[in-house]
Protein backbone atom coordinates (compact mmCIF):
# COMPACT_ATOMS: atom_id res chain seq x y z
CA UNK A 1 0.00 0.00 0.00
CA UNK A 2 2.89 2.39 0.44
CA UNK A 3 3.87 1.67 -2.86
CA UNK A 4 0.49 3.00 -3.76
CA UNK A 5 -0.10 6.21 -1.77
CA UNK A 6 3.77 6.82 -2.45
CA UNK A 7 4.85 7.80 1.00
CA UNK A 8 5.03 6.46 4.64
CA UNK A 9 2.82 5.92 6.82
CA UNK A 10 4.55 9.03 9.51
CA UNK A 11 3.76 11.21 5.98
CA UNK A 12 0.71 10.44 5.30
CA UNK A 13 -0.45 11.08 9.11
CA UNK A 14 1.59 14.15 9.21
CA UNK A 15 -0.20 15.43 6.02
CA UNK A 16 -3.84 14.47 7.04
CA UNK A 17 -2.93 16.63 10.12
CA UNK A 18 -2.03 19.42 8.42
CA UNK A 19 -4.82 19.44 6.75
CA UNK A 20 -7.08 18.84 9.38
CA UNK A 21 -5.40 21.79 11.08
CA UNK A 22 -6.01 23.55 7.70
CA UNK A 23 -9.64 22.91 7.72
CA UNK A 24 -9.83 23.82 11.40
CA UNK A 25 -8.40 27.18 10.84
CA UNK A 26 -11.29 28.10 7.43
CA UNK A 27 -13.72 27.19 10.22
CA UNK A 28 -12.81 29.67 12.91
CA UNK A 29 -12.08 32.03 9.86
CA UNK A 30 -15.81 31.94 8.86
CA UNK A 31 -17.04 31.97 12.34
CA UNK A 32 -15.17 34.65 12.66
CA UNK A 33 -16.40 36.42 9.77
CA UNK A 34 -20.10 35.59 10.72
CA UNK A 35 -19.45 36.96 14.19
CA UNK A 36 -18.08 40.58 12.65
CA UNK A 37 -20.80 40.25 10.39
CA UNK A 38 -23.77 39.35 13.29
CA UNK A 39 -22.40 41.54 16.23
CA UNK A 40 -23.73 45.15 15.02
CA UNK A 41 -26.78 43.60 13.37
CA UNK A 42 -27.49 41.90 17.11
CA UNK A 43 -26.21 45.62 18.64
CA UNK A 44 -28.90 46.94 16.40
CA UNK A 45 -31.72 44.95 16.75
CA UNK A 46 -31.14 44.89 20.75
CA UNK A 47 -31.95 48.98 20.00
CA UNK A 48 -35.11 48.34 18.00
CA UNK A 49 -36.43 45.42 20.68
CA UNK A 50 -38.27 47.54 22.54
CA UNK A 51 -41.80 49.14 21.76
CA UNK A 52 -41.33 52.56 23.00
CA UNK A 53 -37.60 53.03 20.91
CA UNK A 54 -39.58 52.56 17.77
CA UNK A 55 -42.63 54.79 18.84
CA UNK A 56 -39.90 57.56 19.34
CA UNK A 57 -38.06 56.77 15.91
CA UNK A 58 -41.89 56.63 14.20
CA UNK A 59 -42.33 60.28 15.45
CA UNK A 60 -38.92 61.83 15.31
CA UNK A 61 -38.99 60.49 11.80
CA UNK A 62 -40.75 63.35 10.64
CA UNK A 63 -38.54 65.80 11.41
CA UNK A 64 -36.27 67.07 14.40
CA UNK A 65 -38.33 66.46 17.82
CA UNK A 66 -37.45 68.00 21.17
CA UNK A 67 -37.59 65.58 24.46
CA UNK A 68 -40.81 67.49 25.44
CA UNK A 69 -42.38 67.00 22.32
CA UNK A 70 -41.86 63.30 22.82
CA UNK A 71 -42.83 63.44 25.60
CA UNK A 72 -46.13 65.05 25.24
CA UNK A 73 -46.84 62.75 22.03
CA UNK A 74 -46.43 59.77 23.01
CA UNK A 75 -47.64 60.02 26.70
CA UNK A 76 -44.58 59.09 28.44
CA UNK A 77 -42.59 60.33 31.32
CA UNK A 78 -39.50 62.61 30.45
CA UNK A 79 -37.47 59.87 32.51
CA UNK A 80 -38.35 57.34 29.94
CA UNK A 81 -38.17 59.44 27.21
CA UNK A 82 -34.58 60.61 28.20
CA UNK A 83 -32.82 56.59 28.72
CA UNK A 84 -34.56 55.67 25.37
CA UNK A 85 -33.44 58.52 23.81
CA UNK A 86 -29.56 57.74 25.71
CA UNK A 87 -29.88 54.29 24.12
CA UNK A 88 -30.86 55.38 20.36
CA UNK A 89 -27.85 57.66 20.23
CA UNK A 90 -25.66 55.08 21.96
CA UNK A 91 -26.64 52.71 18.78
CA UNK A 92 -26.11 55.41 16.61
CA UNK A 93 -29.73 55.53 15.27
CA UNK A 94 -30.68 59.44 16.21
CA UNK A 95 -28.36 62.20 16.38
CA UNK A 96 -28.80 65.57 18.19
CA UNK A 97 -29.01 69.16 17.50
CA UNK A 98 -28.25 71.75 20.13
CA UNK A 99 -30.23 74.89 19.48
CA UNK A 100 -29.91 77.26 22.58
CA UNK A 101 -31.08 75.18 25.81
CA UNK A 102 -33.20 72.81 23.74
CA UNK A 103 -31.47 69.57 22.01
CA UNK A 104 -33.46 68.11 19.02
CA UNK A 105 -33.87 64.80 17.76
CA UNK A 106 -33.95 63.41 14.44
CA UNK A 107 -33.24 60.24 13.07
CA UNK A 108 -29.51 59.36 11.55
CA UNK A 109 -29.99 57.33 9.03
CA UNK A 110 -34.02 57.46 7.31
CA UNK A 111 -33.31 53.67 6.05
CA UNK A 112 -33.96 52.10 9.57
CA UNK A 113 -38.01 52.72 8.70
CA UNK A 114 -37.29 50.52 6.30
CA UNK A 115 -36.02 47.96 8.49
CA UNK A 116 -38.60 48.52 10.99
CA UNK A 117 -41.29 48.58 7.84
CA UNK A 118 -40.22 45.13 7.08
CA UNK A 119 -39.86 43.39 10.65
CA UNK A 120 -43.28 44.85 10.84
CA UNK A 121 -44.70 42.94 7.78
CA UNK A 122 -43.05 39.81 9.07
CA UNK A 123 -44.19 39.88 12.06
CA UNK A 124 -47.63 40.23 11.28
CA UNK A 125 -47.61 38.11 8.54
CA UNK A 126 -45.97 35.18 11.12
CA UNK A 127 -48.69 36.16 13.71
CA UNK A 128 -51.17 35.79 11.89
CA UNK A 129 -50.29 31.77 11.15
CA UNK A 130 -49.83 31.57 15.05
CA UNK A 131 -52.95 29.72 16.18
CA UNK A 132 -52.43 30.41 19.88
CA UNK A 133 -51.37 33.07 21.89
Amino acid sequence: MQEIIGTKPSNLSDALKGAKEAVDELRQEKLVSAAEYLQPVAFLSRSLSDENRLRILQYISAGKRSVTSIVEELNLSQPLVSHHLRELKRSLLVKIERNGPFIYYELSDARILNIIQSLSTVARDLLSARKIF
